[in-house]
């Protein structure tokens, strides 16, 4: 299994925080600029594919005969 699958969504979030810090604390080369922005990008993208998956999850809800619904909330 890949790396990337077995890593937590709180890890990615603490890596990605990481790299945004040392990108803008300025004090690395060009090149690992690059490798590090190339890096973040990748985590937003599998972070924001998790919290989509999550946000599908909770918007079912369970009906008394054990089958899933959809949940929809209406704001006032």
């Amino acid at each position: 299994m890949a790396k990337e699958t077995k890593e937590k969504f709180e890890d990615k979030m603490k890596e990605l925080e990481e790299i945004i810090q040392e990108l803008e604390n300025g004090e690395i080369d060009l090149d690992s600029s690059i490798e590090k922005y190339t890096r973040a990008m990748k985590l937003v993208g599998e972070c924001d594919e998790k919290l989509k998956s999550i946000e599908e999850q909770v918007n079912k809800i369970v009906k008394e005969d054990g089958s899933l619904e959809e949940f929809h909330y209406e704001e006032e």
